[in-house]
Parts: C-alpha cells; sequence; structure tokens
C-alpha cells in the first residue's frame, strides 16, 4: 500500500531533501524514523530535491509498505515521528493514495518563493536574503514576465547535471513588496537544479540596473549558465506549494 507525508522542514541544518555522503539530510532522518516506528525497512519518494540550506512549506513524500495504517492509528504516527524528529523537520498528514500516485511524477506544479530584505532586520537574517541597492521593482517585474515566455531555461540551471532537458512550464513569476521585504513568487510544472535562485540572480541584475530587458532575453537565449546572474544563497529560498489532481 502507498501512503503520502506532507511536512514542512527549515533546510539550515541540513545537505538537502536526498541522502547525502557528506551530511544529514532530511530523507534520510524521516526514513529512519518511520522505520523505527513501522520496524520494517521503508524507502522515500520526495516531490523534489531541495539543495541545501533550501526551506519547505509544504513538501510531499511517498513510501510504500504491505502494513496497513488504520485511520485513528495516523494522530499517533504524527506524534510519535514528530517527537523523534528535530525541531526544524515537522509532520502535517500521513494519508493513504493509490499505488500509482508518485510524489514527484504525478506533481503538476509547483511553487517556491524567495524572500529579499532591503533593509537591515535581525528577525529575517536567517530566512531573507540582504542586498544593499536600490532595486526597480518595476523593471524586474517586467523581466519576470518573460520567463512565462520561454520554455529552454538551461541559462538558469546548474550545469552536468543527470535531466533529459531543461524544458518547463512558467505560469507564474511575479515580485511583490511587502514593507521593507521582496517576495519573488515562481510556479512551474517543474524545475531544473538552482534554477530559482540564478533567476533571482538575474533578476537582481535587472533591477540594479547592470542589465536591461533585452540583455536578460539575450541570456534566456544564449541557454548557457555562464552569461547569467550569480545564484544567491538558499537560506531564503522556500518551497511554497506542490499540486496535484488528485490531493
Amino acid at each position: 500500500m502507498r501512503y503520502f507525508i506532507q511536512l514542512s522542514y527549515k533546510g539550515a541544518p541540513f545537505v538537502g531533501w536526498q541522502i547525502q555522503p557528506n551530511g544529514v539530510s532530511v530523507q534520510a532522518l524521516l526514513e529512519e524514523g518511520l522505520q523505527i516506528m513501522l520496524k520494517e525497512p521503508i524507502s522515500l519518494v520526495g516531490c523534489g530535491r531541495t539543495d541545501a540550506g533550501v526551506n519547505a512549506y509544504r513538501f510531499f513524500a511517498h513510501f510504500d509498505t504491505d502494513l496497513t495504517i488504520d485511520d485513528q492509528n495516523y494522530p499517533f504516527l504524527i506524534s510519535k515521528l514528530n517527537s523523534w524528529l528535530p525541531s526544524e523537520i515537522a509532520i502535517a498528514r500521513i494519508f493513504p493514495v493509490p499505488d500509482d500516485l508518485h510524489a514527484r511524477f504525478s506533481a503538476i506544479e509547483r511553487t517556491y518563493c524567495y524572500y529579499v530584505d532591503t533593509q537591515k532586520d535581525p528577525f529575517t537574517t536567517d530566512r531573507a536574503y540582504r542586498v544593499y541597492k536600490q532595486l526597480d521593482l518595476g523593471k524586474m517585474n517586467q523581466a519576470a514576465q518573460l520567463l512565462l515566455q520561454t520554455d529552454d531555461f538551461t541559462s538558469f540551471s546548474k550545469l552536468h547535471t543527470q535531466v533529459n532537458n531543461n524544458l518547463c512550464s512558467v505560469t507564474y513569476a511575479q515580485w511583490e513588496q511587502i514593507e521593507n521585504q521582496l517576495l519573488f513568487r515562481i510556479t512551474a510544472n517543474r524545475f531544473l537544479r538552482n534554477m530559482v535562485r540564478s533567476i533571482v540572480g538575474t533578476l537582481l541584475m535587472v533591477g540594479e540596473g547592470k542589465i536591461d530587458l533585452e540583455q536578460f532575453q539575450e541570456i534566456i537565449d544564449a541557454k548557457d549558465r555562464s552569461k547569467a546572474g550569480k545564484s544567491v544563497p538558499g537560506h531564503a529560498l522556500f518551497l511554497e506549494n506542490v499540486r496535484y489532481d488528485m490531493i
């Protein structure tokens, strides 16, 4: 039987979602916790692969087991897992799904948010990226709209990854200002490694006046990562939501 887990986590202590040889991952901790609770080997499949330090408001993973978890046992299992896991990881739901529903491949849409502080704020230093130059929000949003007309995001992808192609369909990309903080929200059917962070870094170049809209489009068309801006830090990036047809 297949079960989905909905969780959230703060990325700072981890090397990312996926198990890595060089540090502690969210996947490794959650698999260990489930194995202790269910007393059998558990292998988790996540809805994506967040990099080191990246956060998730709403993340999904699935696992298969021969055990049947009764409805009345879900709250108990969630409570036990949350007690065992570190404070940076929280389980919200565990629920049965059809055997063909896949946490990664059945997802039809993902949304990320990136937070930028325009003034010093001691309460957001661990979850926002501080910029010191004046930014033109209007120009940044004009550039962001060009992403909706793009399908090949090679210029914003990490090099030497194992994906078959760099094609993505972005349906929303917008900056908004909330007091002294800027929020960039982007939605697409899929994201490439490092894609959001390199897009944000390049949009900030537009906002600072280092490049104009025509040059931003040229970066997209070049399909060359070296042409785009630097990747901004991961601590200010949040996976906000993952959407499925059946959930």
